[in-house]
């Protein structure tokens, strides 16, 4: 592999997405009749490639996939957007992973994930890759691959002097499952942590609805060891938190359509904006922006904007709130 530096580096998961559209959400033991089925290239790791290559960025990814159609089509959409697809391996016993996703007609979607070869990501591809690890300036991680992996990739990021981004979702509670639930300790390799309310909520046990229980929870996070916290709010926007403060960065006012997959497309492009070195506020707004533009259009990579996209919408943005 060639040493050039490499812009973002994902570490994460790959998943063929089953989209299904209805009127609404299923409940519990109801059969609905849906109007309309896709099939996506998703998981949150390809989804978070491939915004931050759509910014014209350098990017690789560290992943597994199975000996199937499935991620030998991934893959391929992987090569075609440019990214390095040469520390996705394959995996002889275990299927590409496959999300079910419900998509209603007021654009929410509820998922469920079957991992496969997610699950199958272990220390000893991640070591294979440490030469990409070495040369990347940022490196971005989720968890929806073992954590193990994911902080054994941290910790060599880190140790090599790159900016490490952990999308800590889908979050798991302590109670519920402590052998998968985040410490602080673990957090002292990551640099940016970036979370939803739920992801929040379920992370500190607290309640994250209102604004004043995100900036709380905001701050509670940042004193687990990262140096900037994010915690997204929907179409209220985020809060981000820093050694200067906390500031609310209000979103765009748009029709959602679909929101599936414009977290990633926020990580993503946030993840390439650092790359490139812009400020913490321009790169959160570029990634708010994206997002902004990717849940007025379906699917999840599908939907995701180009870089001349992204600054053309970034006079919609509002000033960050002190």
């Amino acid at each position: 592999m060639s040493a050039s530096p490499i812009g973002v580096l994902v570490v994460g998961s790959l998943n063929v997405d089953l989209v299904v559209r209805a009127p609404r959400q299923p409940r519990p033991g109801e059969t609905l009749i849906g109007d309309g089925f896709a099939t996506d290239q998703g998981g949150k790791g390809a989804n978070q490639a491939v915004a931050a290559a759509r910014m014209g960025v350098r990017v690789a990814m560290i992943g597994r996939v199975g000996d199937d159609d499935h991620g030998r089509r991934m893959t391929a959409a992987l090569a075609r957007e440019g990214i390095d697809i040469g520390a996705v391996s394959t995996d002889d016993a275990l299927p590409t992973g496959v999300a079910a996703i419900v998509v209603s007609h007021d654009g929410e979607n509820s998922i469920v994930v079957v991992p496969g070869a997610n699950h199958a990501l272990g220390l000893q591809h991640i070591d294979a890759a440490a030469a990409r690890l070495t040369v990347a300036h940022v490196v971005v991680a989720q968890l929806e691959v073992p954590t193990a992996a994911v902080f054994h990739a941290l910790r060599l990021a880190r140790s090599a002097g790159a900016v490490t981004l952990l999308n800590a979702a889908p979050a798991a509670a302590p109670a519920a499952a402590p052998s998968a639930a985040l410490t602080p300790e673990q957090l002292q390799s990551v640099n940016w942590l970036v979370v939803n309310e739920g992801e929040a909520a379920t992370l500190l046990g607290t309640p994250v609805v209102e604004m004043s229980q995100a900036r709380a929870a905001a701050r509670a996070l940042l004193g687990w060891g990262p140096g900037d916290v994010v915690v997204t709010v929907g179409a209220r926007g985020l809060v981000h938190a820093n050694a200067a403060g906390v500031t609310h960065h209000a979103a765009s006012a748009v029709k959602a359509v679909d929101t599936t997959g414009a977290g990633d497309t926020f990580v993503g492009v946030l993840a390439a904006a650092l790359a490139q070195g812009l400020s913490a506020d321009e790169a959160l707004r570029r990634g708010q922006a994206a997002a902004a533009i990717a849940v007025t259009r379906r699917g999840a990579q599908s939907a995701m904007p180009s870089a001349d996209e992204v600054a053309a919408a970034l006079a919609d943005l509002r000033p960050p709130i002190h």
